[in-house]
């Protein structure tokens, strides 16, 4: 089964968060600069932050996909997971945002970052046993550090936030954003790939 549908289908739901999100920002009622700080400020700072995760995930999914051959029932429910997952940012920035930064949202928060990159691992697991272990994907992976680190900075973030009180939240947010910080360049190694087998 060819990826174009997948791929095709993942990118409409992807522009779809994104949308959503943006809709979710509160218009400030004045017309002056503190007056969008004020109403918006919290809000456009969650989002930014979601924003760029969602761009992280179609980022890496659309290089990830060039070098995919063949797609499964497998991968197909993985992905659907992906982005059940990523469906919830939405949400989960919502309530960061409408709670000002509370605890249970931003451990929520952190949890929904879990769970997408829990996905997207299971997601490059089942491509790599429906291709074999000589898929492009698996050599282009080799040890994955970043992809293995992160969750433990989620799990770290979502920890503070529950046991420090104050400063565990602010701890909590660095953890996401660093996480982010990681990931805003797209993973060379499978570019490398797929710049490799087009000179070939």
């Amino acid at each position: 089964m060819r990826t174009s549908r997948l791929e095709a289908f993942s990118d409409g739901v992807l522009a779809i968060i994104i949308t959503i999100m943006v809709l979710e920002l509160k218009v400030p009622k004045g017309n002056r600069l503190d007056d969008l700080v004020s109403i918006t400020g919290p809000g456009l700072l969650s989002y930014l932050l979601s924003f760029v995760y969602v761009g992280i995930y179609w980022n890496n999914h659309h290089h990830m996909f060039h070098v995919v051959r063949r797609v499964s029932g497998g991968v197909l429910w993985a992905n659907l997971t992906l982005l059940l997952c990523l469906s919830l940012f939405p949400f989960t920035t919502a309530w960061v945002d409408e709670t000002h930064f509370a605890r249970t949202p931003v451990v929520v928060y952190g949890v929904n970052f879990l769970a997408a990159a829990l996905a997207y691992f299971i997601l490059q697991k089942v491509i790599i046993h429906t291709e074999g272990p000589e898929s492009a994907l698996r050599r282009a992976l080799g040890t994955d550090v970043k992809g293995k680190s992160s969750p433990f900075l989620y799990l770290i973030g979502i920890v503070a936030a529950l046991t420090l009180g104050r400063a565990g939240l602010v701890i909590a947010l660095a953890c996401y954003v660093a996480v982010a910080v990681i990931w805003i360049v797209p993973d060379r190694r499978i570019a490398r790939l797929v710049n490799e087998s087009e000179q070939g």
